[in-house]
């Protein structure tokens, strides 16, 4: 099974949340720091993955927001 980028972020994502909720509960030290560790290699491994995909897009500078065309003025 392939993971994705967007995967590999979300994967990150609840792991580091998952530290957090370890260190605020006083969870033994080892248990944080290797969880901590595995924590800052997925982040490593999420910016590479991100930054290599294969991703295109049709947008340009010239769309600038979605959400609130900038041509609009209140």
């Amino acid at each position: 099974m392939k993971v994705t980028a967007k995967g590999t972020l979300v994967l990150t994502t609840i792991v580091l949340i998952f530290l957090t909720v370890m260190a605020a509960l006083d969870f033994p030290f080892n248990w944080i720091f290797y969880v901590t560790v595995i924590g800052q290699t997925l982040l490593i491994n999420t910016v590479y993955r991100i930054l290599a995909d294969d991703y295109n897009t049709d947008k340009t500078f010239e769309d600038f927001y979605e959400d609130y065309p900038h041509w609009k003025t209140s």
